[in-house]
């Protein structure tokens, strides 16, 4: 299984636009490394893709990588499907991005697949053929194979796990209550042929005895690393929600990812979805040493891995 991470960074990217934080700054004055929003694709073939959600900067990663460029015809996609993990806007408003009539296989459990569908009418620019989109509903805990609109199997096996029960903040409270709440936010566990696990976890509001069982059985772990404290974003802007109140575990303190997920022995892990304001961004700070001591990396866009 071929592994490309097209993009690394939380909402808004890195700099975020209208961000005078520390690491934004520091970026602007040609310091790092800048970062699109999250975006990872999966292929067993190199020839056919399957994307994990569908970042806003999809478009401009696509080009960035010709292994996503049209091919042959005048109207082709090495693009077979997208799987979403949740309804939040930097992980589905992509799926706009791709609404040129192109037939696509899209994974979603049923509660995202309603709010996108019957809650959002932009999201019908999917639906002007009858051929152009085709919805597969995933269940938790339930395994299925990523495959074509055609049909076709790609060989990668997909397992959804419930990680969060919170829906975006643009569901309203009534409309989330009708929801099921384990279908808010899932990760995804991805096996190749070979039998090599993925771990794609990049929204994880906690952890359990249970899930850290099922970590430890990775190959390779992708992990939520949007926050270094669970009060970042209250000490830069004088109020709002914590980390965990937004559905993500920070990096570090007690009970945090650095603590709980450092000791398992198997899985190579490496943050993923860090947020503008994360001072592990800045590779010559303490807490991008920490980072490393600890056995973690931290993606950049354009890493790729071999399962």
């Amino acid at each position: 299984m071929q592994v490309e991470i097209l993009g690394t960074a939380a909402g808004g990217g890195f700099p975020q636009w209208n961000c005078a934080c520390r690491n934004c700054r520091l970026l602007r004055s040609g310091i790092g490394k800048p970062r699109t929003q999250l975006q990872v694709a999966v292929s067993s073939d190199g020839l056919s893709w399957f994307l994990l959600n569908a970042s806003p900067d999809l478009r401009s990663q696509i080009e960035a990588n010709r292994f996503l460029h049209p091919r042959g015809n005048v109207r082709h996609s090495p693009i077979s499907g997208v799987v979403l993990t949740t309804a939040d806007l930097d992980q589905s408003l992509g799926l706009l991005l791709l609404r040129e009539l192109q037939p696509m296989q899209i994974y979603a459990t049923a509660s995202i697949r309603k709010i996108l569908r019957e809650d959002n009418s932009m999201f019908s620019m999917l639906h002007r053929t009858a051929e152009q989109a085709r919805w597969g509903d995933i269940v938790p805990g339930t395994s299925f194979e990523l495959a074509s609109t055609t049909g076709e199997l790609s060989g990668i096996e997909c397992l959804p796990v419930s990680v969060a029960t919170r829906y975006p903040g643009y569901v309203t409270a009534r409309r989330a209550a009708e929801l099921e709440p384990n279908e808010a936010v899932v990760a995804l566990i991805l096996q190749s042929s070979s039998g090599k696990r993925l771990g794609y976890f990049p929204a994880v509001a906690h952890l359990d005895q249970t899930l850290l069982q099922q970590l430890d059985l990775l190959d390779v772990l992708l992990f939520d690393g949007t926050f270094w404290t669970d009060d970042e974003l209250i000490e830069l802007q004088n109020g709002g929600q914590t980390a965990r109140q937004m559905g993500h575990i920070p990096v570090s303190s007690l009970g945090g990812s650095l603590d709980l997920l450092s000791k398992l022995p198997r899985p190579r892990k490496i943050f993923v979805h860090i947020n503008n304001t994360n001072p592990m961004l800045d590779g010559t700070g303490p807490e991008y040493r920490q980072v490393c001591e600890h056995g973690w990396e931290i993606a950049e866009d354009g890493c790729h891995l071999e399962l």
